[in-house]
């Protein structure tokens, strides 16, 4: 068995997935080609035919790979990415960017949490409403989200909060004003939850950001903690800006 398959606490499957899913990225198996045979890959990859089947499976759900009758499985699509992501932006920005790429969110739990606000995030609010959802496109999930709103402001739009992205929203309130947003994008690997909410394997790469707004008092109304899929994140700096 490779070595990179001895120490993570994943199911094999998804660690060959992942290993499989870079060849894709890469080009390294490029859109159109066929993939070797399972028991070639079994043999490389030195697991069992069932992982394989089930490695496979995962990426043909997430619509990368296609049988075709007689001829074998091949590669139709690459996995998709994050259509502006920015070390700096704008909130308005995001907020236009949710609105035009509405990602399919799925609900993992709602209930009351205090989030770990930091000295220099802002002053706590009394009570936050949480939220733990996934990101998703069509064709795979993208991202997994803990999101904590101040409970004054989520009920302002509940039905909103907790059918959209939260930024939109936040814009669209007109009894709601922001002194201050920012976030921090630091490249990471998956823990077990994240890597279980998006179909990786556990220390896979990805992209961790946190955002903080703030009221113009200096209280924390929304903190988010997201983590990306790393094949989904590419991020693009204009050098002469």
């Amino acid at each position: 068995m490779p070595k990179y398959f001895e120490h993570s606490s994943s199911p094999l499957y998804a660690q060959v997935a992942d290993a499989a899913r870079e060849r894709i990225v890469k080009a390294i198996w490029p859109i159109g080609t066929q993939i070797p045979t399972l028991p070639t890959l079994a043999q490389e990859f030195g697991v069992g035919l069932i992982t394989i089947r089930q490695a496979v499976a995962l990426l043909k759900q997430e619509g990368l790979l296609a049988p075709k009758q007689g001829q074998g499985t091949f590669v139709i699509a690459r996995p998709e990415i994050h259509p502006r992501m920015r070390v700096e932006t704008s909130l308005r920005g995001l907020a236009e960017l949710y609105r035009a790429q509405a990602p399919r969110l799925i609900p993992i739990s709602e209930g009351f949490a205090t989030p770990t606000i930091e000295a220099d995030d802002g002053l706590p609010a009394p009570k936050y409403r949480f939220l733990r959802r996934i990101h998703a496109t069509e064709r795979q999930f993208t991202s997994v989200i803990s999101a904590y709103i101040d409970e004054r402001v989520f009920k302002l739009a509940p039905k909103r909060f907790r059918s959209e992205t939260v930024i939109p929203v936040l814009m669209d309130l007109n009894s709601v004003s922001i002194g201050s947003a920012r976030q921090i994008l630091t490249i990471s690997t998956a823990g077990e939850a994240a890597a279980n909410a998006l179909n990786i394997s556990v220390s896979a790469p990805v992209a961790e950001v946190r955002r903080v707004i703030c009221a113009p008092d200096g209280t924390v109304i929304y903190l988010a903690e997201l983590t990306y899929r790393g094949d989904y994140i590419r991020v693009d700096m204009d050098l002469l800006a």
